[in-house]
């Protein structure tokens, strides 16, 4: 097949949208263009964008076949042919792979998987996950050439590629963010809660324009993303793609945020791009940490009365009534036997049933559709069919697939199987549980465990819905060229880099030593160090870093004969041993996103800490490993006293992913800054006084261990499910200060490092 780009052909409606197609013609009626999706000449209902999504969806459900119906179910991960080593495992564009993978493993699931071109034309797959990182033309490429193999099917249904988000800085995770560096680069979604606690919701408006120009310029029409989820328990991993832990916050984002990227407050627009918020009804009550990618993570516990409506839900509430156009439930299970009651939004007692979100009919049919009113549909997480079936391990695949169907999602991620979707549709065709004698597994009934064409209409509906309003039906094609204009316009980048600056957060300013000012600087030495987990990695950072700051104190500018001439008296120095300054930039980092730790995720600054192992159960066990979140801690303590002793200052900055504990930094520096995957840049301008500290906490610190002990039973002393700013209302009398204050890190100048602090150079 010839390469899309040069084979598509546009034509404009005067007042309509413009038609692309490559191999199927256009039917031109009343001066009108419209794309003849099967060839037949015939304006069928759903060719006519004159008429709704609605409209067209219903007609065009009718008319698909089941096959074509449960291709649409499945999304999972796909690989671009130009990745591909291996050329002769590629079409003949070179742009798709059609590699055949017989036992193709990842944390989610084991299948076989095919070729591009057989799975899209054969399988009826038409949503596909990118987690590689082309350069814009490279993506707007491969998209329309998915498009135009699609285009050649019976009824040419568009292909949807999805992503997790791909706009902000970081380091790349498999499921979380799968890209960085190529679209414009924000902070971490937390920097970005930072910078609008300090400097307003405007910022948002700027975020989403990006990214909704940026995605639909390459033709990447739908993403993962944004976490509706409040951080309540901090020993989660997922932490550092969240808004931070302030309910009211995440509602006034969400509110901005959806319609941002969709293009309207009405849902998704052709401009626009769809969103899946995620992970209903919040991930964010976690026991003890614990990721449900992983068995001990499969509960979601509510330790206090009705937290789930005070803390979990009001988010997703906003983004449903923003017109959200996806919802992503989560792994987990509800836990009945840990959890105090919890309600609906009709003050009813919500049933407990131990079976993951995207089963779980009280949750998805009863709270999410009936109640909150969300009317577009659901995507499950990856891996609900297969390895992370929480509740319902005792089903074969088959009936996992049409019973997540039956209680009402529409897309199911992980897996690309089609041949147990058709297994549990054949099942209730031939009588399998009746007629052929197989028992019914206990607790369920054959028609929850068969996929019925009303199910199957009823998924292909919403999806499809989603598809004619974003416009795909009638041009899913884009320019190449355009793509890499679009997503290099400084504009972009601009305000991206501003967001860095006001993300910053400046948590402590002893004798006012920020900023440091060129008056503050003349005639010292400045020692620069970077400190991760991975020290090899911090020693590669630490030289960059130096540069970096080189070029800001010694103002180099470059002659005309291309030499540098060297301003100010300032230098810096290879050894703390003599700096007046020194500057500490500090990365931790602890645990593996998709396995399960020892023990608890560690959240202090350490090196070599012995900490307990955890048993099969979660609670605390008699065995110990040693957790290490900081290579070189240690050091910086020692770096700290050296230069104290000659009457010198040192600056720390945090990198939080994770709601750290500093007591192991602070005393240390006589000033620190917070950072969310801030750029290194931004953190300096900040320090040297080229921008002024604004941004807030989105998250409260944890004062040390003592705050989110777990005792024998496996009960953390402060609530799993309520976020740090509320910690203080269940804590231990006798743990808190002549403050009324137990919970949150407080500082040797008597500040707590709780949600909203941020400090200013005016006071």
């Amino acid at each position: 097949m010839t390469m899309a780009k040069t084979s598509v052909h546009y034509y404009k409606n005067t007042n309509g949208p413009t038609i692309g197609v490559t191999v199927k013609p256009v039917i031109e009626k009343d001066g009108l263009y419209f794309r003849d999706l099967t060839g037949d000449g015939i304006l069928s209902p759903y060719k006519d964008w004159r008429k709704s999504p609605e409209e067209r969806a219903r007609s065009l459900a009718e008319e698909l076949s089941a096959d074509e119906k449960i291709g649409m179910l499945f999304v999972n991960s796909w690989k671009m042919g130009i990745y591909q080593e291996d050329k002769s495992k590629v079409d003949e564009s070179g742009l798709l792979n059609e590699e055949i993978v017989e036992k193709d493993e990842s944390i989610f699931n084991v299948e076989k998987t095919y070729g591009t071109t057989y799975t899209l034309k054969e399988m009826g797959i038409r949503h596909l996950i990118l987690r590689q990182n082309p350069r814009p033309e490279e993506l707007a490429e491969w998209v329309n050439q998915l498009n135009q193999v699609a285009e050649a099917s019976e009824h040419a249904v568009p292909v949807m590629v999805i992503s997790n988000s791909r706009n902000e800085n970081g380091e790349m995770v498999f499921g979380m963010n799968d890209a960085a560096g190529v679209f414009a680069a924000w902070p971490g979604t937390m920097g970005i809660a930072a910078a609008v606690k300090g400097s307003g919701l405007g910022l948002i408006d700027d975020f989403a324009s990006c990214i909704r120009e940026e995605w639909d310029s390459v033709g990447m029409k739908k993403g993962y993303m944004y976490m509706a989820d409040v951080v309540t328990d901090p020993r989660w991993q997922r932490t550092y793609g969240t808004f931070g832990e302030d309910p009211d916050l995440v509602c006034r984002i969400m509110e901005r945020l959806v319609p941002g990227i969709q293009g309207g407050s009405d849902g998704v627009t052709p401009e626009g791009v769809a969103v899946t918020i995620k992970h209903f009804p919040g991930g964010g009550a976690r026991e003890n940490g614990f990721d449900p990618h992983y068995a001990q993570g499969q509960w979601n516990v509510y330790q206090t009365e009705n937290s789930l409506q005070k803390y979990h839900i009001p988010a997703f509430q906003t983004a449903i009534d923003k017109k959200a156009s996806s919802i992503m439930p989560y792994y987990a299970k509800p836990c009945k036997d840990k959890s105090r009651p919890q309600y609906d939004r009709k003050g009813r007692q919500i049933e407990m049933e131990p079976v993951g979100f995207a089963f779980n009919q009280a949750f998805i049919q009863g709270l999410l559709r009936e109640q909150m009113g969300f009317e577009g549909y659901v995507n499950s997480d990856s891996g609900i069919s297969n390895k992370m079936a929480w509740g319902v391990e005792m089903l074969d695949i088959p009936s996992r697939i049409a019973l997540a169907v039956n209680n009402g999602v529409d897309i199911i991620s992980g897996s690309l199987d089609v041949f147990s979707a058709r297994e549990a549709y054949e099942r209730g065709k031939n009588g399998y549980y009746t007629t052929m004698g197989h028992p019914v597994p206990d607790g369920f009934t054959a028609e929850q465990l068969t996929l019925s064409d009303e199910a199957l209409t009823r998924a292909a509906i919403r999806t499809l819905r989603e598809k004619f309003a974003l416009g795909m039906f009638d041009n899913p094609y884009r320019c190449p060229d355009k793509a890499a204009q679009v997503i290099a316009r400084k504009e972009h980048w601009d305000a991206a880099y501003e967001a860095h600056q006001k993300s910053v957060v400046l948590l402590k300013n002893a004798g006012n030593v920020l900023p440091l000012t060129k008056e503050k600087l003349s005639g010292k030495r400045i020692y620069v160090e970077c400190f991760r987990a991975d020290g090899e990695a911090a020693a590669k950072e630490t030289e960059a870093v130096r540069e970096t700051v080189e070029k800001l104190v010694r103002g180099n500018v470059e002659m005309a004969d291309g030499s540098a001439r060297e301003g100010g008296d300032i230098c810096l120095t290879q050894t703390y041993l003599d700096a007046d300054y020194a500057l500490l930039f500090i990365s931790p980092s602890s645990g593996e996103y998709f396995n399960a730790t020892k023990g608890y995720l560690e959240l202090d600054i350490c090196e070599d800490k012995e900490v307990a192992d955890v048993d099969g159960e979660g609670r605390p066990a008699d065995t110990f490993h040693r957790e290490t979140t900081l290579c070189g801690a240690g050091r910086i303590r020692e770096i700290s006293g050296a230069v104290r002793k000659r009457g010198g200052k040192v600056i720390a900055h945090i990198n939080f992913t994770l709601a750290w504990e500093v007591g192991n930094v602070e005393p240390s520096a006589d000033a620190l800054l917070a950072g969310f995957d801030t750029y290194t840049e931004a953190v300096l301008d900040v320090a040297f006084g080229r921008y002024a500290p604004s941004g807030k906490m989105p998250i409260t610190l944890p004062k040390d261990d003592s705050v989110i002990r777990v005792d024998s039973t496996g009960v953390c002393i402060s609530p799993n499910d309520v976020p740090g700013y509320d910690k203080d209302l269940y804590m231990p009398q006798e743990m808190k200060d002549g403050n009324g204050k137990a919970y949150a890190y407080r500082d040797s100048q008597g500040n707590y490092y709780e949600l909203d602090f941020g400090l200013s150079y005016e006071g």
